[in-house]
This record gives structure tokens, sequence and C-alpha cells, in this order.
């Protein structure tokens, strides 16, 4: 496939994914496809995903990814850019406010045969935190 066919692919992937259709990743994602989020350990095939995902979606409703920069070459896609939405469920604990939220982003994509086959997903997710209500405390260093 061709660079712009790949970038054609997390194009329609993230347009699916922000009307709130994460069966996207069935269709677009290989079984054994590695997505690495920060943070945690890696997810595996597209229920990986949905799993890491869905609490974005639930939380807020109206999610819209704003790509700034999308750039391919051979079977990788880089795809920079912000993630706006209102939040008005519950996200890590944290109850409804009903905050506008805007973090950035950046997801480095292998294609192969049209499907993800790994991917690197990058956001600010303290940003994000913050912007919810989030404390940042010092943590105390042992001497």
């Amino acid at each position: 496939m061709s660079a712009e066919d790949n970038k054609a692919i997390i194009s329609h992937f993230y347009e699916e994914v922000d009307k709130g259709n994460l069966d996207v990743a069935d269709e677009i994602s290989a079984t054994n496809c590695v997505f690495h989020f920060p943070g945690g350990e890696d997810l595996l095939g597209p229920e990986g995903y949905k799993e890491q995902v869905a609490p974005f979606v639930t939380a807020f409703p109206d999610l819209k990814h704003i790509h700034e920069d999308m750039i391919a070459e051979g079977d990788k896609v880089v795809a920079h850019g912000t993630v706006r939405g209102t939040h008005e469920g519950e996200f890590m604990g944290i109850a409804p406010t009903g905050k506008q939220v805007m973090f950035t982003g950046v997801g480095i994509f292998r294609i192969a045969e049209g499907k993800f086959i790994e991917a690197w997903i990058e956001f600010d997710r303290l940003g994000l935190m913050q912007q919810l209500g989030m404390e940042l405390k010092p943590k105390e260093v042992e001497k």
C-alpha cells in the first residue's frame, strides 16, 4: 500500500473513534497487533485497544481528534494532533465536571496489508488530569 493509502487508514480510524465506534479496531487492527500506551503494559489486538480507549469515549462522548501533522513513509504513519472533548462521564475516578478539555498526542502506526500491526500512542495525560482538577503534590525524596 502507498503512504497515502496508509494515511487514509489512520484518518478513517480516528473519524470512527470520534463517532464512538471502537469496533473500527476490529476492522483495522491485526489480531496480534501490539498497542503501546504510556504508563502501562502493552495491549494486544483490537480488544486491547478498545479496553484502553473505551473510558475516554465514555467520559468524553464528543471526543474529537484534530490532526495537525500526518507523515507517512514506508509502512509507518505518524499522526500528531490535538484531542478535544467535554468531560460528561466518570474518568479515572473523577466525576463528570462538564469541563471542556484539550490535550495533545502523537501516534505512530506500523501498517501491513491495510491493518495496524503495531502502534505507539503518547499523549499529555498529566495535562488532561490537571484540566479535570487533579492536584499535583510533590513526591517526597528519600535521603
